[in-house]
């Protein structure tokens, strides 16, 4: 069965927005030791905390269903302007800070080298728009606020306390493979990421979707053709 994306909520009814921005800052800075940056609409800053692997919301909801536990993932419905998306809303996976930088070359290892543009990242310098405060988070001095006028909201939120730095997916010795409940080490997450965004760009083309704004990429490096072709990635082999 699809997973469902959860639709946007309305604003909340007679609150103004500065006081609703405000909770959404003192959560993400005192309960999470986030930094933020703008007045309203709220955003974290990538790269001190966390970084962002960022790609389309169908090809992140194949990835969920691949991965239970993969750190926190929101649903982001703007663009880095701010402004709505025209096509598909985004997933956004946090990962351990400085996996922006390595995601490049994690790319040239899988032999997905430029196969996948809509797999992209967020680091240090950029920021992401602040999703509402989790439903379980609320209290009464804290109301179930909404961050970024409802811009993003969280599919797997975090929690207090757990998102340390090596609980996020990583690269190194000592990371995880998601086996032991864990969340995946990050080239195994990207090698997924990358499979389904590029599958899913091959079912939109199928579905007579435009894909122009993710290129020209001809369809004919799909897997099943570099297989035949003797140029099986090495993403399908992890």
């Amino acid at each position: 069965m699809a997973r469902v994306l959860p639709r946007p909520r309305s604003p909340l009814a007679g609150a103004p927005a500065v006081l609703a921005a405000s909770a959404v800052r003192r959560w993400y800075e005192d309960e999470l030791g986030w930094p933020t940056a703008g007045p309203e609409p709220v955003e974290l800053l990538t790269g001190r905390c966390f970084d962002v692997l960022e790609m389309p919301a169908d090809a992140g909801s194949a990835v969920l269903r691949r991965w239970p536990r993969t750190g926190p993932v929101a649903c982001v419905r703007t663009g880095r302007d701010g402004k709505p998306l025209s096509d598909r809303p985004k997933l956004l996976m946090l990962i351990a800070a400085g996996g922006a930088e390595e995601l490049p070359e994690i790319l040239e290892w899988l032999e997905w080298g430029a196969l996948t543009p809509d797999l992209t990242a967020r680091g240090a310098g950029d920021r992401m728009p602040a999703p509402a405060i989790p439903a379980d988070a609320a209290t009464a001095s804290l109301p179930c606020a909404f961050g970024s006028r409802e811009a993003a909201v969280w599919l797997r939120p975090p929690r207090p306390g757990y998102e340390a730095e090596n609980s996020l997916p990583t690269t190194g010795l000592g990371t995880g493979n998601g086996d032991g409940g864990g969340a995946p080490d990050l080239v195994r997450l990207v090698s997924s990421a990358a499979t389904e965004c590029h599958r899913a760009r091959l079912l939109r083309a199928r579905n007579a979707q435009s894909d122009r704004a993710c290129g020209d990429q001809p369809l004919a490096f799909s897997n099943a053709s570099r297989m035949s072709a003797g140029t099986r990635p090495r993403s399908l082999t992890l």
